[in-house]
């Protein structure tokens, strides 16, 4: 008489027994997440009774059996994240369930083309989703039977064909997802009838022409993104009167014109990129129009000209700017360094001059940001000339040529006395170098650091390295500060020195440890650097008494870990290679915001992509690369590999060097065989034992609303991070992504993660 069996998240393991076949009374069985195996059951074909079937994220194997359709009264089946294979010929069958309302197949290796007889499953369908296949082909033209649909997706796979036309009948559709594949051909103009939709997803195809000029009707539209396509033309006004609209992502296209000078519409708009097109003109005034919501703003590598607007102003919500590889002019407006929110700007490649501002996001921009514009100056620290200030008189400026060389000359000789002086009188007594921070402002001299460390107390001791010890100090002025002093009897800390001053001495970057000033003669030196009050990643993740890091928390390290290896191997004036990623390694600031840092066995790297250095010290046991460990040889690669460790020991809270991983067992071992299925059983059981946490994983497997809500976003943004820490991990350096790959990839999760959350919550608050 048993009615309902729901044996989810269980750790079940084996093939699901025949004997289940005599509950002939089931109305809904839920085997989701677990391990079992084999093929897919035929006997669940015989349930006359039987309403809702989910066997997602298990290891199910085989073709999907026609005797499915038996089930008369289906209304749900969901077998995503199996290894299910062959056509897709068991939809026939399925075109008896009448019922049926949320079919989801995603996440197998399904192959073959969509039947037409598609068409002919249930009007009641509402959600059908088909993403991460190998689909072929292109969308029946009967898909426009289905009326009721709310959601179809077929993302990901390698459908080529054009959309049909017979797409716009569907006049309930909320959300359509066809990205990721190689479809051709227009965007259908018929488009425009789809009043309902919500999030429109058809990027990263080969789309040509033009954005349809009745993209306007759509009203309700909120998300929607032609990155990555074809498409040349103009942008339609029309498309920027959605009122509702959130996020426009039209980047990396061949679109034309100029933007129209009416965006006051877009009072909802949050996130706009359109970067990499060939759009030109002055950039409108009505932008700051749209101040209240916007953050994310990227009009890079377009060919925009004049004057940044004095409504830019109005932007205040801004945390990311991008106006790179344009034809700006003029000065960089004040008002910029007001921006509370600005964490990112880049304003490189215009031809903007002046006065580069002070304070905010100015006051750790990269020459990076700033490089390609010949005309700025203010910036000694970033290598830019002093403003020079046209007011005054000419014959002062005369004068100058000739009483400035004087004094430089009489300058240095009396620095060289200054240092002869020194260096005779008290070689362990050495003063500080000329730095571009707060303490260069005054020299500080070998008793001042042992009085801020009282006589380089063990009660100040933050630390002890391989090269010397960490000191928690406190200089004359009040200042706190880490100073790392090293053992002198240790020849390769000397090296050790030399490296990390060349490497921070430039750097500039929010998650990058900041060097403040260096000390060094021939029997003492010592780096003065960024104080971290709040520890290390290695305390934060394994300390018992330490307070537990969610899951966005952990996603938002790697993802600042990331920005800054990826600036030090891209974006630097030198190609620098970490050498020593761990988590000991990156340390907290007040905010909680990650800074990498220790690099003392940093390598300069020259050349192209795949050059190498030699590395004597090839880094940390567990986290080293095997061509770094058994070759000495590091690349770019070699850090991408110890930043794949880190990432699988954030979110499984095991080290590599974990006693359980004996013999050929690795941290990459033990998650590649929980992955993608059993990946609740390697995450960190601080994470998922949390009730809302246990809950939005349960809810992405096993969802208890088809509603739209739920379903749109419900992006495996857990198999997404997993499957990035085991590519950057991978044995082969060649098929490891670069850290700009990572970047943006980590982006994505963090934003499938952050809506899947907000989609979750509505509908448990419904329920």
């Amino acid at each position: 008489m048993l009615r309902v069996l729901d044996i989810s998240f269980s750790n079940l393991s084996g093939e699901i027994p025949v004997e289940l076949g005599k509950l002939i009374q089931l109305t809904k069985l839920y085997l989701a997440h677990n391990q079992l195996t084999g093929t897919f059951p035929d006997f669940l074909g015989n349930f006359s009774e039987m309403a809702f079937i989910g066997l997602r994220s298990n290891q199910l194997i085989g073709p999907v059996p026609s005797t499915l359709g038996k089930n008369r009264l289906l209304m749900f089946l969901d077998i995503r994240d199996n290894y299910l294979h062959g056509d897709l010929s068991f939809l026939a069958s399925l075109c008896s369930c009448r019922q049926l309302q949320t079919l989801s197949i995603s996440d197998n290796t399904f192959s073959g083309s969509i039947p037409s007889y598609f068409g002919n499953l249930s009007i009641n369908l509402v959600t059908f989703e088909a993403n991460n296949n190998h689909l072929v082909g292109g969308l029946p033209a009967t898909l426009s039977n289905l009326t009721g649909l709310i959601l179809i997706s077929f993302s990901n796979n390698n459908l080529t064909k054009e959309i049909p036309e017979s797409i716009s009948k569907l006049e309930n559709l909320q959300a359509i997802g066809l990205s990721g594949n190689s479809i051709i051909g227009q965007i259908p103009e018929q488009f425009g009838m789809l009043r309902s939709i919500v999030v429109l997803d058809l990027s990263y195809n080969k789309l040509s022409g033009s954005i349809p000029d009745g993209m306007s009707n759509l009203t309700m539209l909120e998300y929607f993104s032609l990155c990555y396509n074809h498409l040349s033309s103009t942008i339609p006004p029309s498309l920027f009167y959605s009122s509702n609209l959130i996020e426009l992502d039209l980047f990396h296209n061949s679109l034309t014109g100029t933007l129209p000078s009416d965006l006051g519409h877009m009072q909802t708009m949050d996130h706009i990129d359109l970067s990499s097109n060939l759009l030109s003109g002055s950039l409108p005034n009505s932008f700051g129009q749209v101040a209240i919501p916007l953050t994310y703003l990227d009009l890079s590598h377009n060919s925009f000209k004049d004057l940044v607007p004095d409504s830019f102003s109005r932007l205040i919500s801004l945390a990311t700017l991008d106006l790179s590889s344009n034809n700006l002019s003029g000065m960089i407006p004040n008002y910029l360094a007001n921006f509370t929110y600005l964490s990112y700007l880049n304003l490189s490649y215009n031809r903007l001059e002046g006065q580069i501002p002070n304070g905010s996001v100015f006051s750790n921009i990269t020459l990076q940001s700033l490089v390609g514009n010949v005309g700025l100056c203010g910036a000694p620290r970033l290598g830019l000339p002093l403003c020079i200030d046209k007011s005054r008189p000419t014959s002062g400026r005369h004068i100058l040529k000739f009483i400035l060389p004087a004094v430089i000359i009489g300058a240095g000789a009396f620095l060289s006395c200054l240092y002869l002086m020194i260096k005779r009188k008290n070689k362990k007594q050495p003063y500080f170098t000329a730095s571009t921070d707060v303490v260069s402002h005054r020299l500080v001299s070998y008793h001042e650091i042992a009085r801020a460390t009282e006589n380089f107390s063990e009660d100040n001791l933050l630390g002890v390295g391989s090269f010397g010890k960490v000191f928690k100090g406190q200089l004359d002025d009040g200042m706190v500060i880490a100073i790392k002093v090293l053992n002198m009897q240790v020849e390769q800390a000397v090296r050790s020195f030399d490296a990390e001053c060349q490497v921070l001495r430039m750097a500039r970057h929010r998650n990058l440890i900041q060097i403040l000033n260096t000390c060094s003669n021939m029997d003492f030196r010592a780096l003065l650097l960024q104080y971290m009050p709040n520890g290390s990643l290695e305390a934060c993740l394994h300390s018992e008494n330490r307070e537990i890091l969610g899951f966005v928390e952990r996603l938002d390290i790697m993802l600042g870990m990331s920005e800054a290896m990826d600036y030090l191997h891209h974006h630097h004036c030198q190609v620098v290679l970490h050498c020593d990623l761990k988590p000991s390694n990156v340390l907290f600031d007040e905010d909680m915001t990650a800074h990498v840092a220790d690099f003392g066995i940093a390598k300069l790297l020259l050349g192209d992509e795949s050059s190498m250095v030699s590395a004597s010290m090839p880094g940390t046991i567990g986290y080293v690369a095997p061509e770094l460990a058994f070759m000495g040889r590091a690349s770019r690669n070699s850090d991408v590999f110890s930043f794949g460790i880190m990432l699988l020991e954030v979110f499984t809270g095991k080290r590599p060097t974990d006693p359980t991983f004996v013999g050929e067992t690795s941290l990459r071992q033990w998650v590649l065989q929980a992955f993608p299925a059993e990946l609740i059983d390697v995450l960190d059981v601080k994470l998922h034992q949390g009730k809302q946490m246990g809950e939005a994983f349960r809810q992405q497997i096993v969802p208890t609303s088809p509603s739209l809500s739920s379903i749109a976003h419900n992006g495996n943004f857990l198999v997404s991070t997993f499957e990035m820490g085991l590519v950057c991990c991978n044995d082969s350096p060649d098929q490891r992504p670069s850290m700009g790959d990572v970047v943006m990839r980590l982006k994505n999760i963090k934003k499938d993660y952050s809506a899947f959350m907000i989609a979750t919550r509505n509908v448990l608050q419904h329920q």
